[in-house]
C-alpha cells in the first residue's frame, strides 16, 4: 500500500550512540506520525540496539557500508536509492554526510537540508581551509541549513558564504520530564562504588574519543587532588560512557593513581538516573556544537563545568547555572570544579538556575516545532502543495 506522507530521508555517517543520532530519535518520535514517514541513511552502519530506540515501528534503517574515503564510490547507490524511495526531503548532518547532497539533487528531491552539529577533533575550531572549500563546493545542492548554535550560524554565513535566509538556527531540545532533579538527595545509581553519602560526584557523560577529551578531565581530578589532598576522601568522578578511548582513559587512571575514585561506568541506557546519581557534572570537550548532555544535565538540576567552546557558551551562564573554563587546561578545570564539590549550597542554586532555563528555553516541544515548521515552509517554498507519494509501505 503506498503511503501518502512525505517522506524525510535523515542522512548520518552512522547511526550509533551519540549526541547528534539521539536527536534524530528525538524527532522522528516527536514528529506527528500521521504527518511524515522517515528512513534512516547511514553511510556506514546501523547499529541495531541504538535503532531500537525509534518508536515508530515503519522507520527504515538502511546502511550503505562505506569503505574510508570519500563518498563518491556510492554516488550511484545514493542516486537510484534517492530515485526509489522519491522523499521529500532529504536531510543531511554534519560534514561527512553532505556528500550524500549532490546525488540527492542529481535525483530530483526537491528539499535538500543540511545540519551543521559541530566539528569533530580533524578540525576543533572550523579553521581547517580543505574542510571550508568542501562545505563551498556543495553548497548549490544544498537548499537550506540547519545550525544548532550561533556560533555555527556565523560560521555559515562568514565562512563558508552562505546566505542568511538560506540559515535557520534551531538548538537541541531536551526532555525535561525524563531528565528532571533527583526527589532529595542524589539517587543511588546501581552498580556504582560511589553511592555513599560521603561522597561528592562529579560526572561527565559521553563518547570516549579525543573530541570529548576525557583525559583532560582525568588530569584535572588528580590536580584537585595535589591541591587540596581533603578532596581524596570526599570527591569522586563518574564517567558514562564506551569508545575508541578506553584504554587510553584507563591508562590514565591508572597512571595517576585513580583507580579508586574514578569510575568508568561504560555505557548505559540509563544516563537520565546516572545524572541523578551526580552532584557536578563537567563536560571537557575540545570542540562542541550545541551539547544534549549539557541540557541534559542543566534539566537534572546540576550545575555545569564546561569547556568554552561552539555553542557551550549559548548554553551555561557563567556564575549563574555553571562555570566556563579553556579547553585543554586541566587546571582552570580543577578550579572550577573544586568550588562546586566544596559549596553544595552553590551548586544547588546553580543547578535550579540550570534547570529553569532548560526548561524555559530549550525544551524538546520547542526544538520539534521548529523543525516542523522549517519542513512544511521548505516544502511550500518548493512547490509541494500536496504530498509526495514515497513507495515505502
Amino acid at each position: 500500500m503506498m503511503d501518502s506522507r512525505p517522506l524525510i530521508v535523515h542522512v548520518v555517517y552512522s547511526f550509533d550512540t551519540g549526541g547528534l543520532e539521539n536527536g534524530i530519535v528525538k524527532l522522528i518520535n516527536c514528529l506527528p506520525r500521521e504527518r511524515y514517514a522517515h528512513a534512516v541513511v547511514a553511510l556506514t552502519h546501523c547499529s541495531p540496539e541504538f535503532c531500537g530506540r525509534v518508536v515508530p515501528d515503519d522507520v527504515h534503517f538502511i546502511e550503505l557500508r562505506k569503505p574510508p574515503g570519500h563518498a563518491f564510490r556510492l554516488y550511484p547507490a545514493l542516486y537510484r536509492l534517492f530515485r526509489e524511495l522519491k522523499p521529500a526531503i532529504v536531510h543531511t548532518r554534519n560534514l561527512a554526510a553532505l556528500e550524500a547532497q549532490l546525488p540527492a539533487r542529481a535525483a530530483g528531491v526537491p528539499v535538500r537540508i543540511h545540519g551543521e552539529h559541530g566539528w569533530d577533533v580533524t578540525d576543533p575550531d572550523g579553521s581547517s581551509l580543505k574542510y571550508r572549500i568542501m562545505r563551498r563546493l556543495y553548497k548549490p545542492f544544498v537548499s537550506h541549513y540547519v545550525a544548532l548554535s550561533g556560533h555555527l550560524a556565523s560560521y555559515l554565513t562568514d565562512r563558508i558564504g552562505v546566505a542568511p535566509e538560506r540559515v535557520t538556527r534551531i538548538c537541541n531540545g531536551v526532555d525535561t520530564h525524563v531528565f528532571h532533579p533527583a526527589a532529595a538527595e542524589r539517587e543511588l545509581l546501581p552498580g556504582s562504588p560511589f553511592n555513599e553519602d560521603r561522597f561528592r560526584i562529579v560526572g561527565t557523560v559521553g563518547r570516549l574519543q579525543a573530541i570529548k577529551d576525557q583525559l583532560n578531565l582525568i588530569r584535572a581530578f588528580a590536580l584537585m587532588f595535589e591541591r587540596a589532598p581533603q578532596f581524596a576522601e570526599q570527591a569522586r568522578l563518574t564517567i558514562v560512557g564506551d569508545g575508541p578511548l578506553r584504554a587510553a582513559v584507563s591508562a590514565e587512571i591508572s597512571r595517576l593513581g585513580l583507580d579508586d575514585k574514578v569510575w568508568l561506568a561504560g555505557e548505559r541506557d540509563d544516563v537520565a538516573e546516572a545524572m541523578r546519581a551526580m552532584d557536578v557534572f563537567a563536560l571537557p570537550s575540545r570542540a562542541e556544537g550545541i551539547s544534549n548532555t549539557i541540557l541534559e544535565a542543566m534539566a537534572s538540576g546540576l550545575p555545569v563545568v564546561a569547556t568554552d567552546v561552539g555553542g557551550n557558551g549559548e548554553l551555561v551562564v557563567p556564575d549563574e547555572t555553571g562555570a566556563l573554563v579553556p579547553a585543554r587546561d586541566p587546571g582552570a578545570l580543577a578550579e572550577a570544579l573544586a568550588a562546586y564539590v566544596t559549596d553544595p549550597a552553590k551548586a544547588s542554586a546553580h543547578g535550579r538556575a540550570g534547570r529553569a532555563r532548560a526548561q524555559s528555553e530549550f525544551s524538546l516541544d520547542d526544538m520539534v516545532a521548529r523543525y516542523a515548521d522549517l519542513y512544511e515552509s521548505r516544502m511550500n517554498a518548493a512547490g509541494l502543495t500536496r504530498a509526495v507519494e514515497p513507495v515505502l509501505s
